[in-house]
């Protein structure tokens, strides 16, 4: 009974929560219900708002659209009309030119028919003009008895002799306003680079001499059957000139690099008083070494003295070999040092390259260290050396122009170093040359002046610095003088060496003598 009893509660107890959890499921239907419809009702007012707001925005871009459209078909019917203006225009302008050329061509036609009769009378008075200046030249000849070639070359003759005179009397002129200022500012500008330098110059030669304590060691450095001498002369490339000329021994060589390494030698050998040839051959090679690092040491130094830094080992020693080298008794390194200064001066005063200049400079006679070993002038091998270590054209150009005759220079800096050149070789006390080099310098510079017509005498003046030339006054007329002039100095410059320059000097005088009686 129980049991029944608890089946029929259980029973009852389902079927109330059947009940209840139908009421509750349909409760909640009902809710999800309203909210759907209330959530369907938001989005349709939400479409309806978009769709509103979207067409607005088309309506919106639409009415632009149809201004901006509007503008520019408003924008191309006013270039269309100013388009169509200038068309009009043009073709008026055109309808203009038309008339205007057809009234030319009219206008030319009949002026071309005019010329052409014309041109047909003017034919038959060119031919009846050849032929009255044929006749005439015919009566001509006749009459002076020259043909035509003959007349032609007379008259080119006066022509060309009239002409030089114009161009002497231009000349003159012109080199007499150059003057007033060029000389004046050339004689400052070498003026102050000379005072600037100042150097000092003393004259070499090619011998040296070694002074002994008396005359026995004569015999010695001579030794048995001469082999000491012939070892020192063989080892050394030198002369050694044992004569009597008391307690001297006299070193020659043209060679001043050798020459001192002979000297520095024989000076320790007499010192030591071993004199035999295995000991001359070992202090020979000693002193050979150590003039070696004499010369670098004197190229280094040269350099720094000039303020040129960054040059080859190579050429330093080159540079150094010319402290034992002379040119007309003058000390090679010395001239280039001055050489060095003065263009440097020069390229300040006139505003060029300082650095170049300098550089040009000291290597331009580079190639004397080395001239008796290799081939060829000093200028080319200079040139081929500085080629040869990196150098530029320019600086190659400028070397080989330093002189005249053997390259033409390229830049003012070229010009200003053959300057400088000439400037250290040909002031007074620079260099010395025998007499009688001297006397055949002078001859051959006065026979080069006679050689003109209108010359009479020639004088060579100033130690060759200068020629005067006395000239016929008959001949040779005031406006024919600079021509005169230039002539023979070009010569003088073709067929002479001179170190420097030749001022050339012509003088006409013309005297008028009467005898009062």
């Amino acid at each position: 009974m129980n049991v029944l009893i608890a089946v029929i509660i259980a029973l009852c107890a389902l079927a109330m929560g059947y009940i209840l959890r139908f009421l509750y499921a349909k409760t909640n239907i009902k809710s999800a219900e309203q909210v759907s419809e209330r959530i369907i009702k938001e989005a349709a007012l939400i479409a309806e708002t978009k769709s509103k707001e979207a067409l607005l925005e088309a309506k919106m871009i639409v009415d632009k659209e149809r201004k901006e459209f509007e503008q520019e078909i408003r924008e191309k019917r006013q270039a269309a009309s100013v388009a169509d203006n200038r068309l009009n225009q043009r073709e008026e302008f055109l309808e203009r030119r038309i008339d205007s050329v057809e009234r030319k061509e009219r206008e030319l036609s009949g002026k071309e028919r005019e010329l052409s009769q014309k041109a047909q009378s003017l034919s038959q008075r060119f031919a009846e003009a050849d032929r009255i200046k044929e006749e005439q030249k015919k009566a001509l000849e006749k009459i002076a008895q020259m043909t035509k070639d003959e007349a032609k070359k007379s008259l080119i003759a006066s022509m060309e002799e009239e002409a030089k005179q114009d161009a002497a009397v231009i000349i003159q002129r012109i080199e007499q306003e150059t003057k007033e200022t060029a000389d004046k500012r050339a004689k400052e500008i070498l003026s102050v680079s000379i005072q600037r330098i100042a150097a000092d110059h003393t004259a070499d030669i090619t011998t040296s001499t070694v002074q002994i304590q008396n005359d026995e060691l004569k015999g010695r450095i001579i030794g048995r059957e001469g082999r000491n001498i012939k070892t020192f002369e063989q080892v050394t490339g030198v002369d050694l000139i044992v004569d009597d000329t008391p307690e001297t021994i006299v070193i020659s060589a043209f060679d001043g690099v050798r020459r001192e390494i002979a000297r520095i030698s024989l000076e320790r050998l007499i010192a030591d008083g071993r004199i035999h040839p295995a000991r001359i051959e070992e202090v020979v090679e000693k002193a050979r070494k150590e003039m070696d690092l004499r010369i670098k040491e004197i190229g280094e130094q040269a350099a720094i003295e000039a303020g040129v830094p960054g040059l080859h080992p190579e050429i330093l020693k080159l540079l150094g070999k010319l402290q034992f080298r002379t040119s007309y008794g003058q000390n090679q390194l010395q001239h280039t040092l001055e050489v060095t200064w003065l263009a440097g001066a020069i390229a300040g005063e006139l505003g060029l390259d300082i650095t170049f200049c300098k550089k040009a400079a000291l290597l331009h006679d580079i190639g004397k260290a080395v001239d008796h070993e290799v081939e060829g002038t000093h200028h080319q091998i200079s040139a081929d050396t500085a080629k040869k270590y990196g150098e530029s054209p320019k600086m190659i150009n400028a070397i080989l122009s330093h002189h005249e005759g053997f390259d033409t220079p390229q830049s003012p800096e070229a010009f200003v170093l053959a300057a400088a050149d000439a400037i250290s070789a040909a002031r007074p006390g620079a260099r010395r040359e025998s007499i009688e080099l001297y006397m055949k310098r002078l001859e051959k510079l006065e026979k080069a002046a006679s050689g003109f017509r209108g010359v009479s005498m020639a004088y060579a003046i100033q130690a060759g610095r200068e020629i005067r030339i006395l000239v016929e006054p008959e001949t040779i007329s005031d406006n024919q003088m600079p021509v005169l002039a230039r002539d023979i100095a070009k010569k003088i410059e073709q067929e002479l060496e001179y170190p420097g320059q030749i001022k050339v000097t012509i003088i006409r005088e013309t005297r008028a003598q009467e005898l009062a009686k």
